[in-house]
């Protein structure tokens, strides 16, 4: 959600800057608001009966033979307005990302924007996920733009898409591919050749296939190009003969006065109207009034404003794909991207939705469709961890490693034909003869191991750690890095190499012949470790570890929620593909298959050796059970209490903030990690969400 860089002479790279807005959008009528000095808004009071726009003729396909995209046209006496085939139309957005949802639930999530009173369903493009390396693009399974397109066109909604190719949205670099970052001459965001060259070749494939859903292009009619920035930034990050689009928290008058200054012959469209905020891991979740939203909405439509709520349902960053933040120290996004929206994480209604529904149902001269009906959920017997891997043993079933005279960094390891590692784990193996004074920068966070013994914890804060005495042979170092997220804005995007960064050292001499392994947890490495052999659980693991449990699902599978009882853990971050980390959570595990899931878990070390609790670093029990729903009184009930979680055992009970989901955790922040790998082999890329607590 930055601001954009400035453009150059090139067409190509205006296509870098511009969010490309389809010729989607639907139509819908407000009544004029004057302006005057910067934009002071004249207040009008709605006419008696409010039931007065209909656009239920402007759907995608009752204009599929239209003549004219979106436009924007000011006429005598009245506001400047969008137009669609001559009608007048504000355009009502919310954002769901296809890439935060699985692919099975898209159609519930549409059909719930369309039965909300929204014409509009907005979505970022994913670089760094459509081109995971350099010239292999993948639209498939829940990447599958084109079908998320022609879904929105089914249901009835138009489409805005902003292709990027930066695009902010809290995920890992901003969703720029980490293998930009292996050439130390690049500049992300800047016309930088390289950068620049990049980018032409990946619109080079990007645009024609949406090109081919745009019905216009075919009579010569191209969509309406645009750019989003914060209210403050507008002046420079607006393009030449582009629409300007501003971002904000809530409906302000003098928010408007940039905007105004650069276009006042323009309609006005907020592009994102933030409903909520993202969570980083370690701060209180963030949430938005309901009151809060009702009134800016209420202006928005009272001046004929046109805007898209930013996150009508927010999803989850599945696998390694979250970002982070970089302010007083890095803070990785958490896995959950509830974000406070519209519709809860798991698409389940929330206060907010009955409130824009009736305020939506009130402007309307038609009746909205049908309100879908919540996700079946059930509940499934506790899953009790039964056998466990150490880490490494399973290294055999990881890529050869690379030997290196000097530890490489994540993103310039010689592997994925040249393109490096862009999410996951490294880790680095060395001989030493002697102890002393380790120093290194790992980013984001390190466990260090003399064998197989723990030592300590290396951050980019904390660079150093003593190495007991050495007395007989020689001893194998290790250091697990993890990637915790990479910052998604800001000129520190520049710097967001991960893994072991320059030389590392021992008392101030220098380290050498590395062995590196890349733990990216993919989904054929847990498929070879079914042929591992798993040892029986008869307790913690004395290192990291995958641990296995088999969760029967019965004939008939429905979603269904996941608690692990374990140590919270602030420092944990994203998950890997098929990967959930932290602790305790409940997660939303949609669209299972008949008879039996495997679920594996991979907890590091530390968080089992620092925590000093009785039952510190054992996962007692995986409890599967219904979302609780206390409903939208202003007075929430009571906490619940769940058999599971007897004081006895050092559990505690308490309640989301939201009002939305019930659920139990364990302990105090304790500062450790724990790294929950949860792989269900029938879905290797559609894997589940996760409810997040952390108001201990």
């Amino acid at each position: 959600m930055g601001s954009p860089p400035r453009s150059s002479p090139r067409l190509s790279w205006r296509r870098v800057l511009c969010v490309l807005f389809l010729p989607f959008v639907s139509s819908g009528f407000a009544p004029p608001a004057k302006y005057r000095n910067n934009f002071i808004f004249e207040r009008r009071k709605l006419p008696p009966n409010p039931r007065r726009f209909d656009w239920s003729h402007l759907t995608p396909r009752e204009l599929k033979n239209r003549s004219q995209g979106i436009q924007t046209e000011e006429r005598a006496g009245r506001n400047p307005s969008f137009t669609l085939e001559g009608h007048e139309f504000l355009i009502l957005g919310g954002s769901v990302h296809y890439l935060r949802v699985p692919r099975a639930s898209w159609r519930d999530r549409l059909l719930k924007l369309r039965a909300c009173g929204f014409n509009t369903v907005t979505t970022y493009v994913p670089w760094n996920l459509h081109e995971p390396e350099r010239g292999t693009f993948d639209f498939s399974g829940n990447l599958d733009l084109e079908a998320f397109i022609l879904l929105a066109e089914e249901v009835g909604l138009w489409v805005i898409l902003r292709p990027g190719p930066y695009i902010c949205s809290e995920m890992d670099l901003g969703g720029l591919p980490s293998w930009l970052l292996q050439d130390p001459t690049s500049q992300l965001r800047t016309t930088n050749r390289s950068f620049v060259n990049a980018v032409n070749k990946y619109f080079d494939h990007l645009i024609p296939r949406v090109a081919l859903l745009q019905a216009l292009q075919q009579r010569g009619i191209g969509g309406l190009l645009l750019t989003a920035d914060n209210t403050e930034e507008v002046m420079r990050g607006h393009i030449k003969g582009v629409l300007a689009s501003i971002n904000m928290k809530g409906f302000k008058v003098d928010s408007f006065k940039h905007l105004y200054k650069l276009q006042r012959h323009k309609p006005i469209l907020i592009m994102e109207f933030w409903v909520g905020w993202f969570d980083t891991w370690g701060i209180d979740h963030r949430v938005m009034g309901v009151n809060e939203v009702e009134k800016s909405v209420s202006e928005f439509i009272r001046y004929g404003i046109s805007f898209n709520v930013y996150m009508f349902h927010g999803g989850t960053n599945f696998g390694f794909m979250n970002g982070a933040t970089s302010f007083e120290k890095h803070r990785g996004v958490t896995t959950s991207y509830d974000y406070d929206a519209v519709l809860t994480e798991a698409g389940d209604y929330t206060a907010k939705h009955f409130m824009l529904q009736s305020l939506f149902e009130s402007i309307l001269v038609r009746p909205l469709p049908p309100v879908p009906s919540p996700t079946p959920k059930a509940v499934y017997p506790s899953l009790k961890l039964s056998h466990y891997l150490p880490l490494w043993e399973a290294l055999p079933y990881l890529q050869r490693p690379v030997t290196s005279n000097v530890p490489i960094n994540m993103e310039n390891l010689p592997i994925n034909n040249g393109n490096g590692q862009s999410f996951g784990f490294v880790l680095y193996e060395m001989t030493i003869c002697s102890g002393g004074r380790l120093h290194a920068n790992a980013q984001d966070e390190a466990q260090v191991f003399l064998n197989e013994t723990s030592l300590g914890i290396l951050t980019d804060v904390y660079r150093d750690i003593d190495i007991p005495p050495i007395t007989q042979e020689c001893q194998l170092l290790r250091i697990l890095v993890e990637n915790q997220g990479r910052v998604n804005f800001s000129w520190k995007i520049q710097n967001q190499r991960k893994g072991l960064i320059g030389p590392v050292t021992l008392d101030k001499i220098p380290l050498n012949w590395f062995t590196i392994y890349s733990l990216e947890l993919k989904t054929q490495f847990f498929k070879k470790l079914r042929s591992a052999r798993w040892r029986p659980l008869g307790g913690p693991s004395s290192s990291p570890a995958f641990h296995l449990g088999t969760l029967m699902a019965g004939s008939s599978p429905q979603d269904t929620f996941l608690q692990l009882l374990v140590s919270e853990c602030p420092s944990t971050h994203a998950c890997p593909r098929g990967v959930w980390k932290g602790g305790p959570r409940v997660l939303s595990l949609p669209h299972f298959n008949q008879g039996f899931q495997q679920v594996s878990v991979f907890l590091t070390f530390h968080c089992l050796r620092n925590n000093t609790s009785e039952h510190s670093g054992k996962v007692q029990t995986i409890i599967i059970r219904r979302q609780q729903r206390c409903g939208f009184s202003p007075r929430p009930p009571a906490p619940l209490h769940f058999p599971e979680c007897g004081a006895a055992n050092g559990f505690t009970c308490g309640f989301m903030s939201n009002c939305l989901t019930h659920t139990c955790h364990l302990f105090t922040l304790m500062g450790c990690s724990i790294k929950c790998i949860l792989q269900l082999p029938s879905f290797p890329r559609i894997l589940f969400f996760t409810r997040y607590i952390l108001y201990l």
